[in-house]
């Protein structure tokens, strides 16, 4: 059966019962599934208690390395083992890594986005296994360079390499209930040519810019459709119907 990647991150993490419903849902689902995750909203208010302005360009975060300690520990740490500790109390098997265990590897984005990597190449021994043994793997986005360096990736980046790596299908969660057009209506599907245009004309900006063009990547490499959907309702991990679908 097609493995299914799902993408979860910001406001989800901090949604109490709503996840707790999304987390239920996405146990009992009778296919082998990747659940991996950012975690944005906690990492700036971890860094803002620090005294560290959190920065962004274009929906991305920046990470100087004086703040990279504080990401990891946020992502890899907190979040990633407070996300299987929930999952087990659900009976679930989950095990949570980085992608720095054994899963993709970077290289660091440039001067001007500091400890942020761009992922170069993965392999699939590791989650396959895992899936193949029953277990839910939980990913945070933190990988590492060939010469050991710690980087932080952009989550919905991880995703995509990640579905890619298992030929899976790939599900993006936001707080949004997917890609809306000028007017605040959901487009049902998109193509390259779509996002190109609702880009030049600032209908996707941020960090939907972001997670379109992941999800376009992703599409293209997989040669299937990359759905874009709202976390706040659980039955968007099995209906195809909600949410925007992004063609290769």
């Amino acid at each position: 059966m097609t493995p299914l990647v799902i993408k979860i991150g910001g406001a989800a993490l901090e949604a109490g019962p709503v996840l707790d419903q999304l987390l239920k849902a996405l146990v009992a689902m009778e296919r082998p599934v990747v659940l991996v995750h950012g975690g944005g909203d906690r990492v700036d208010q971890v860094l803002k208690q620090a005294g560290i302005e959190p920065r962004k360009h274009n929906g991305k975060r920046i990470t100087c390395e004086a703040s990279l300690p504080l990401v990891v520990g946020t992502l890899a740490g907190e979040i990633n083992k407070k996300l299987v500790a929930r999952l087990r109390a659900l009976d679930g098997e989950p095990v949570g890594l980085a992608l720095a265990d054994g899963i993709a590897l970077a290289e660091p984005a440039g001067e001007e986005w500091g400890a942020v990597g761009v992922l170069t190449q993965g392999s699939s021994t590791l989650l396959s296994l895992l899936l193949q043994g029953g277990f839910l793997p939980v990913v945070s986005s933190i990988a590492a360079s060939r010469e050991g360096e710690l980087l932080n990736v952009n989550a919905d980046e991880a995703a995509a390499m990640v579905a890619s790596l298992l030929d899976a299908e790939l599900l993006l969660l936001s707080d949004v209930s997917g890609v809306l057009d000028a007017k605040g209506q959901l487009l049902p599907e998109l193509n390259g040519a779509d996002i190109a245009r609702l880009k030049a004309d600032s209908v996707i900006t941020g960090g939907m810019v972001v997670k379109v063009d992941a999800a376009l990547h992703a599409a293209q490499a997989l040669g299937r459709a990359v759905r874009l959907a709202s976390w706040k309702d659980s039955q968007a991990l099995a209906n195809p119907a909600l949410g925007t679908a992004i063609a290769p």
